[in-house]
């Protein structure tokens, strides 16, 4: 009846399979607003199951309002429960398996074949069975305590930076670190200084949180200080002096001496994300700003890249003024990161084993930047011009006299192609139209090879 159909082998109950097939049949319309049901003796025997499965089902459809049910009368269904189906859609979920690319150029994309799952799992057991039963209940905003003191140790060690874990606080991953300092530091309101071209990701975090977005220009070296212009409702200052996103540009001293004579002049704060610089193949990593002046910068650093994004583990540093404040919007917002892997982090990085992993998959991209930039000269010779290659997981790549628009990226995906033009994360538009993003971090050798040959041709007919 209805087309329902029991399946005996599922783990499902059988009378909450008959809850389902009815509402949902109410919700698309099959069964009408004030359609007498049979009664439960009949569908028991139409279905091939107890009369009290069928009871079972038609009290939850009561219970939820689905059905009426009065003595004396028949059941019936309510009205007012049809929705209209959007055409193609069904009420259903549709599993379908994400989308591959033959040449896939996304960035910002470690290669998670390399990662050691199983000592992370062992990590993960170890510290589910040493972890104290009050770290089980609610510990507060500012994270597991071991793990700040050994973010704090990492950061000495691999930027000589120099940080209490007093004013280290652990978020959900850098897109949540700025939610929340945004929302520290601007409210729902306020204009906060952003580069352009820039992560789309954490302007559409600015713009929902009511932002004024003030762009800045971008060169080969990073925010261009000299465009800096006081706004009367500025509030911050955002920026990636150690790899800029999406050029790759590293900001010189002379550049960061004067955007924080700017923001101290102008009474802002500094957000830095340090985007991408444990990855950096020329020398070693670039200090933070915050050294510069830790009472006027918000660093924000994550494990995302340098482990995998679905950790959700990142962190801030606090100047001490915005540590309340903090605490309140965290405990109000998703209270704290779960302890289990904090503490998991923290014995992977007790261990030096977090900077063994950085320095192999170091070595690992270097090796694919490389391969990458090698390809690239066989393929179009000194026809083109990178940028951004000396850290990271992705190069920028100038082609002087082409335009790569909407109508290149759709050529790009009907040929199995994932690629970004640079114009894709700007703000003002028209000024890296000849610029491409290609991101290696995740590709093998092979996949390099026959990536660039694809785009050779694309461009070539293009």
């Amino acid at each position: 009846m209805w087309g329902i159909k029991i399946d005996r082998e599922s783990e499902l109950p059988l009378w909450r399979q008959i809850y389902q097939a009815v509402s949902e049949r109410i919700l698309s319309g099959e069964i009408k607003s004030n359609e007498v049901l049979p009664s439960t003796r009949e569908l028991a025997g139409i279905l091939a199951v107890s009369r009290n499965t069928v009871c079972q089902a038609y009290d939850m459809l009561i219970t939820e309002g689905y059905l009426i049910s009065r003595q004396g009368a028949p059941t019936h269904v309510a009205a007012g429960l049809s929705l209209e189906k959007t055409p193609g859609l069904s009420l259903r979920t549709d599993n379908k398996a994400a989308k591959t690319f033959d040449a896939d150029f996304r960035t910002g994309k470690p290669d998670l074949r390399l990662f050691p799952r199983f000592l992370w799992q062992q990590l993960n057991n170890k510290a589910l069975e040493e972890l104290q039963l009050d770290q089980f209940g609610y510990t507060g905003p500012q994270g597991y305590p071991r793990l700040l003191g050994e973010i704090a140790a990492w950061l000495y060690r691999s930027r000589g930076l120099k940080v209490d874990p007093v004013n280290i606080f652990i978020t959900a991953g850098a897109t949540h670190a700025l939610h929340l300092a945004t929302g520290l530091l601007c409210g729902n309101k306020g204009g906060i200084y952003i580069e352009d071209p820039c992560h789309t990701g954490m302007l559409e975090t600015f713009l929902q949180k009511g932002c004024q977005v003030i762009p800045v220009p971008v060169d080969e070296q990073g925010i261009q200080t000299e465009h800096l212009e006081k706004k009367n409702n500025a509030c911050a200052i955002y920026v990636t002096p150690s790899h800029q996103f999406p050029m790759g540009g590293i900001l010189p001293a002379t550049r960061r001496a004067k955007l924080m004579r700017f923001a101290k002049d102008n009474d802002l704060f500094v957000i830095e994300d340090d985007y991408d610089s444990e990855f950096r193949y020329s020398g070693e990593p670039i200090a933070p700003l915050y050294n510069m002046d830790p009472q006027r910068v918000i660093y924000v650093g994550t494990f995302s890249k340098i482990l995998f994004p679905a950790l959700r583990i990142g962190y801030v540093i606090l100047p001490g003024q915005f540590h309340k404040s903090w605490k309140s919007l965290r405990t109000h917002a998703d209270v704290q990161n779960p302890p289990f892997q904090q503490a998991a982090l923290a014995e992977f990085m007790a261990a030096r084993k977090l900077d063994r992993h950085v320095r192999k998959m170091r070595r690992v991209y270097s090796e694919r930047r490389k391969l990458m930039l090698s390809e690239l000269e066989n393929a179009w010779g000194d026809s083109f011009r990178v940028m951004g290659d000396e850290a990271g997981l992705h190069l920028a790549i100038e082609f002087p006299g082409l335009r790569f628009d909407d109508t290149f990226r759709k050529r790009c995906l009907e040929n199995s192609i994932n690629i970004t033009p640079v114009e894709n994360h700007c703000i003002q538009k028209g000024r890296h139209l000849n610029k491409l993003l290609l991101g290696y971090g995740h590709l093998s050798h092979e996949e390099i090879k026959k990536g660039v040959g694809k785009l050779k041709k694309v461009i070539q007919d293009y």
